[in-house]
């Protein structure tokens, strides 16, 4: 018998039996990264397939989201007429954008909020730090990185200070990005009082996923249902454990209303990977003013039916009149991303994106730096932060829109990744954050496409490949 030609057709068979597989459903792009890798390496290709190759969730989680989401439905009614709890005074044109996110997300703009923005690793742990000792109830909290470093034993002592005054603290932490520490130090906060559980738990036979890359990539907190954070940064020392490369995150600090709808968004997290529901007054109590900020939350994620972060990116930039200021870590656009920032500098927007100059991931930075020239060649502007990874995931749109939250500007954030971004409207929190913005340009270098062409034909080479590869990562 000949082995050699028995594999040969196995090959071929494969070839042809995935293309209906790997094209239903899928974008045209997407499906010819999986067809390329499959027709060169067929058995390699559909292994990886098999574990990484669907991003939808299983009957029994989408099921279970809609569940919940009917069960919030009775929580909404209970505080759809509180006095607290109205939709703000806003500019009219922001209505579509306004209309859009609640469809997307399922969550209402809601006023009456304070919002502080924290751009420092130190100071918002130590901010986050001094809420808890102050906490009298519960204090949850869900983050994709927890390290065994200085960062996170600051906020394991506080956690234990609180348990020990009689406060329910619950972890939940992603299995993959917080592996080490659940491996040997989930045990121990167990055994201090605090409840700790992996989100999305990695298994080969998975029943919470499709696909075992599918991460939990969220950073919540919520303290007696009055006080909230969200933003870039996970609880780990600003170094990240690359002694080489400091992280520049960025956190919001909330008081509001708003917390409603972090502690909703929680609660929907906690009860996949527990089965347990977070109800009663304790947990949702009556919201009070705090401010005059109107926020909205978008939270996205394969148990939505559409790309909510991406969805609501191109809403902004076809809409935006005169500037749109992006940072994030890793920005590699679809083609729908790529269309709408032309059609945004074709009529006359400035668009700004604010990238890193160094990246901790080597194939990622590369796909990303792929697309460097086709950005410059449509006219938008690129500056390279230099002081180090700029983490901060954060767009300005016309001084009257701003988004920030957990999501990257990359298809893998689009996709695949459970986010979590806030809708903040109005002039003065935009104008705070355009500052912000404003000085992470003044640390950054502007890329000039003339300098960008004369590159070495090697990192030309590489980074044209890996864009190629850019709908799969």
């Amino acid at each position: 018998m000949n082995w050699y030609l028995l594999y040969l057709i196995s090959e071929w068979v494969l070839r042809i039996m995935m293309i209906p597989v790997v094209t239903h459903r899928r974008r045209p792009n997407s499906a010819m990264a999986w067809l390329l890798i499959i027709f060169f390496e067929p058995w390699f290709g559909f292994l990886i397939y098999v574990l990484i190759g669907e991003n939808r969730l299983p009957q029994r989680r989408i099921r279970k989201h809609d569940r919940l989401l009917a069960k919030l439905e009775t929580l909404s009614r209970r505080f759809r007429d509180h006095p607290q709890v109205m939709k703000p005074d806003y500019d009219s044109r922001l209505q579509s954008a306004i209309d859009l996110a609640e469809r997307l997300g399922y969550m209402p703009i809601l006023g009456n909020n304070s919002v502080e923005l924290l751009a420092e690793t130190d100071e918002t742990i130590n901010r986050l730090i001094a809420d808890i000792d102050q906490a009298q109830k519960h204090v949850h909290m869900l983050f994709y990185i927890y390290r065994d470093d200085k960062t996170g034993n600051k906020v394991n002592d506080a956690l234990a200070r609180a348990v020990a005054r009689g406060v329910k603290c619950r972890l939940l932490l992603d299995a993959v990005g917080s592996s080490d520490f659940l491996k040997h130090n989930q045990q121990e906060l167990i055994d201090a009082g605090i409840e700790v559980h992996a989100a999305l738990p990695v298994q080969f036979f998975r029943r919470k996923a499709a696909r075992i890359d599918l991460r939990n990539h969220r950073k919540i907190v919520v303290i007696d249902g009055s006080i909230s954070y969200t933003g870039s940064q996970n609880i780990v020392d600003s170094d990240y454990g690359l002694k080489k490369l400091a992280w520049h995150d960025l956190m919001i600090r909330m008081e509001g209303p708003v917390t409603i709808e972090l502690q909703a968004v929680f609660l929907t997290d906690w009860y996949f990977e527990t089965d347990d529901i977070l109800e009663g007054t304790d947990i949702f109590p009556d919201p009070k003013s705090a401010g005059s900020t109107p926020i909205q939350t978008l939270p996205s994620g394969p148990s939505y039916p559409t790309e909510n972060h991406q969805r609501m990116v191109l809403s902004m930039l076809h809409a935006a009149q005169h500037q749109v200021t992006i940072t994030s870590p890793y920005f590699i656009p679809d083609e729908a991303l790529l269309q709408a920032i032309e059609v945004a500098v074709l009529r006359g927007v400035e668009v700004t994106l604010i990238l890193p100059e160094k990246s901790d991931q080597v194939i990622v930075g590369a796909a990303a730096r792929g697309y460097y020239g086709v950005l410059l060649e449509m006219g938008a502007h690129i500056y390279l932060y230099q002081p180090g990874l700029l983490h901060a995931k954060t767009i300005t749109i016309d001084s009257s829109i701003c988004m920030i939250g957990s999501s990257n500007f990359d298809i893998r954030s689009f996709e695949l990744n459970f986010e979590l971004t806030m809708m903040l409207y109005g002039k003065p929190i935009n104008m705070e954050l355009k500052e912000l913005q404003d000085k992470y340009l003044s640390l950054s270098e502007k890329l000039e496409l003339s300098r960008w062409n004369r590159r070495p034909y090697y990192q030309r080479l590489f980074q044209n490949v890996m864009r190629l590869f850019s709908p799969l990562l």
